[in-house]
């Protein structure tokens, strides 16, 4: 809002910044009802929102070289900086390879 000043310490000034905070309220509000209808109305249609289970390319690629850094003793730490990845999804892929075995 360029060029429009008013000033807190006059009772004009603080009816404006309220009014103009409520609008800005009232307006977020709605956004957030027409984003949750829109969602509720996509999933009474039966779409399927997010991603798929299961569903990551980048480490699902790098899991043999994860396990083969595992089985050479590496930390998680270092294995998550030499390929690029999380300590969290290096953590992940080994629970996913004790799971399946």
């Amino acid at each position: 809002m360029s060029g429009m000043t008013f000033e807190l310490d006059t009772p004009h000034g603080r009816m404006m910044a309220t009014m103009l905070a409520g609008i800005a309220q009232f307006e977020r509000d709605l956004l957030s009802e027409r984003v949750k209808s829109g969602l509720a109305a996509a999933r009474a249609r039966g779409k399927k929102l997010g991603r798929q289970k299961g569903q990551r390319p980048k480490s699902d690629k790098l899991a043999p070289k994860v396990v083969q850094a595992v089985a050479e003793g590496r930390s998680y730490r270092w294995i998550a900086r030499d390929l690029g990845i999380s300590k969290n999804t290096v953590l992940a892929q080994v629970h996913q390879l004790i799971s399946s075995t």
